[in-house]
């Protein structure tokens, strides 16, 4: 088993206005007028200071992940074997191909070998770079072959350093958004704080580098930041059209390097969607993000050699509903509160039906059957009964894909962060549904009467979409562990926003009848600056002592697994075992695998269940002929499977695997602890 073991050796105030989020000198006719010389300095001068705080912010984040990475592991000083076994699972099988493409005779003959790949499936030729998204893999070898610096930098320091350089493009990215949502550069170096605080809830990429979501994450927060620039009032068209640009080169990068971007956007055009209808977002920019979110994917599934998982999926058939519901449906946003109602319904329900016709006869067309899983799992976890399909338990039995643990928002609230982002959240939310309902009803004014002065709620198009963008993907995390570093990030941002945010106090010193310019300045800096000293003071020793903390890599066991099958088997020998340890089995020795981590294929599925059966009840005989059929020489026999007590009965491997064959009755919904199957103390046995 792997552990991370002590080392054993010796412990060697920004208070001014900042830029506005909006315009504010705009004629009646829509013009701008420029600012006053001085103005203009200082807006320059913030733009300045806002800009190195940001980068420096980035490159220490990056610092500090490189860093964590290298005392937790001691990665400089371990064997190339156990740096590579320290790329767990489906990490393993994804550095494997930039390690493939490195020691290739030449690009071409790299790029032939993933094209025509016969070793991460035997008896089986596929196109690794049509089934998995590894352009990234491919980039990095092209870059790192052809720049003067394999003297200087070993192959394996390329690749991580890279992505932890994409960690300081994430954090700026965020920076950015809070910046432009609040209007002060104080925001977005409270969001920056608290990502880093809360490191242990915002990311994992200092042990699972590798991981797709480490390559996508910042280039969705690229993205986003695009966005809520491109949602502002009064760009000029050469603004808009570089932003419109932006998105679509971001949507482009992240759909391209994570295989789950497709459901990650779809909730992304709920969100433009539910806003589009409420007439809270510009329709005619809500359309272009429909097309760059189409035309991002659809570009991908032809550098993928037309992926029909992509063609297939529900964002395609969503975003081409609602246009043409929206050609259908002229008249969406005209009359009262009840005809708007009615109509609202009517479009809501054309879209779905539309949505799932259109996906229907698509995966009729193409036979596909890539995805079904994914249905199945979700019927299973949300109680539409329960399954004996294999693939759908063993879904709900990894602790990744539960609901989301409740010691999370403890870790959150730690650091005021849970506290500010309920606060901020519950205002606007209120004040969502109030100009909501002003939208639909038609009426040009919903009003806070005091006795000296009247109060129009108002929510911007960019604070609109960053509220409903947090609620979609808090509700994802909410419902899936694993998918909470999506909502986590944006819960930086949203809550610093809020915090900083003059139109947020505004609207509370109004309802208190406090109200004064400058006492609303005077608090929308202060109580941020409280805050980052409050983070300071509490987890600054805490940092430090975690970046002196010394440990080392240790797992001697797979290790020598690894040595063993490098020096006593031939290189055409194929593996058969646990899908996670034979990832590493392919990075490490190089040798031929009857299954792999990359579950997102019916016939991979397939295969590792049939694999699979020498843990189940079947005859020695039965489980030689799988086997066989496969091409495989070796079997790894893994006592953490054969002898697992860890686990509650039901969720064991060979339990799910007596389910699936009918050998036992299904004994209430599957529990949710996981099955960890990394490494082993058994050596092969050969058939």
């Amino acid at each position: 088993m792997t552990t991370i073991r002590q080392r054993r050796v010796g412990k060697g105030t920004e208070a001014a206005e900042d830029q506005p989020s909006e315009e504010t000198n705009v004629k009646p006719d829509g013009k701008i007028l420029p600012d006053p010389p001085g103005r203009k300095v200082w807006n320059i001068l913030s733009i300045t200071i806002g800009g190195i705080v940001a980068i420096s912010l980035g490159l220490l984040t990056s610092v500090y992940v490189a860093t964590l990475h290298e005392n937790d592991l001691w990665f400089s000083n371990i064997k190339e074997v156990e740096r590579e076994i320290s790329f767990r699972t489906e990490c393993g099988l994804y550095y494997s191909y930039y390690k493939q493409m490195i020691q290739a005779a030449s690009i071409q003959q790299g790029l032939h070998g993933l094209v025509y790949d016969n070793k991460t499936e035997s008896v089986r030729t596929i196109n690794i770079l049509e089934r998995m998204n590894v352009y990234q893999e491919v980039f990095l070898s092209i870059l790192y072959r052809i720049l003067p610096i394999q003297q200087y930098l070993e192959p394996v320091y390329f690749y991580i350093y890279t992505l932890f350089g994409l960690q300081a493009v994430y954090v700026i990215a965020l920076y950015v958004t809070s910046w432009l949502l609040s209007g002060t550069w104080l925001s977005g170096l409270l969001a920056a704080c608290w990502y880093i605080t809360n490191r242990v809830d915002t990311t994992r990429v200092e042990f699972t580098i590798p991981l797709r979501e480490n390559w996508a994450l910042p280039f969705f927060a690229v993205q986003i930041a695009a966005i809520t620039y491109l949602l502002r009032t009064h760009l000029q068209p050469a603004q808009q059209r570089l932003t419109l640009m932006a998105v679509f080169i971001a949507t482009f990068l992240f759909s391209l390097t994570w295989q789950f971007n497709q459901f990650m956007m779809l909730i992304q055009a709920l969100a433009l969607f539910i806003l589009d209808c409420l007439d809270m977002l510009p329709t005619a920019k809500v359309t272009w993000l429909y097309i760059i979110q189409i035309s991002g994917l659809l570009l991908v599934c032809v550098l993928q050699f037309f992926n029909s998982m992509i063609l297939g999926s529900l964002l395609i058939s969503f975003n081409v509903s609602v246009l043409i519901a929206r050609t259908i449906q002229k008249n969406l946003k005209t009359g009262g509160l009840l005809n708007r109602l009615g109509k609202l319904i009517l479009h809501v329900l054309l879209v779905l039906c539309l949505t799932l016709l259109i996906n229907k006869f698509i995966k009729k067309i193409l036979n596909l059957e890539s995805d079904e899983h994914i249905f199945k799992f979700l019927k299973a976890k949300f109680g539409f009964g329960a399954t004996r399909d294999f693939d759908a338990n063993l879904y709900l039995c990894e602790e990744a894909f539960g609901l989301l643990p409740l010691n999370t928002f403890s870790r959150l609230s730690s650091t005021l962060l849970f506290y500010v982002y309920g606060f901020v959240l519950f205002l606007l939310t209120v004040a969502a549904v109030i100009v909501a309902f002003r939208n639909l009803r038609g009426s040009d004014q919903v009003h806070f009467k005091e006795k000296k002065e009247e109060y129009t709620v108002t929510l911007k198009p960019d604070a609109a979409y960053s509220l409903v963008h947090t609620v979609l993907f808090g509700c994802l995390a909410l419902s899936t562990m694993r998918m909470k570093y999506l909502w986590t990030s944006h819960m930086c941002v949203f809550a610093s926003f809020g915090l900083c945010s003059t139109e947020v106090w505004k609207l509370i010193l109004k309802c208190l009848h406090l109200y004064t310019s400058q006492r609303t300045q005077v608090i929308r800096y202060s109580i941020p600056i409280i805050t980052l000293l409050y983070i300071a003071f509490k987890f600054w020793p805490g940092i430090m002592d975690e970046l002196s903390e010394l440990r080392e890599f240790y797992d001697p066991d797979t290790v020598e697994l690894m040595n063993w099958i490098k020096s006593n088997t031939p290189n055409t020998a194929v593996f058969a075992g646990s899908m996670q340890l034979l990832a590493g089995v392919k990075l490490c020795t190089g040798r031929t695998l009857t299954n792999h981590p990359h579950y997102e294929d019916k016939n991979l599925r397939e295969r590792t269940k049939q694999i699979y059966q020498i843990y189940a009840k079947r005859s020695p005989g039965d489980v030689h002929g799988i086997l066989r059929s496969f091409g495989t020489d070796y079997v790894i026999l893994e006592d953490s499977i054969c002898y697992e007590r860890r686990h509650s009965r039901g969720c064991r491997l060979r339990d799910l695997l007596d389910v699936a064959n009918g050998h036992f009755h299904l004994i209430g919904r599957q529990g949710q602890q996981p099955v960890n199957l990394l490494s082993t103390s058994d050596f092969p046995l050969k058939w």
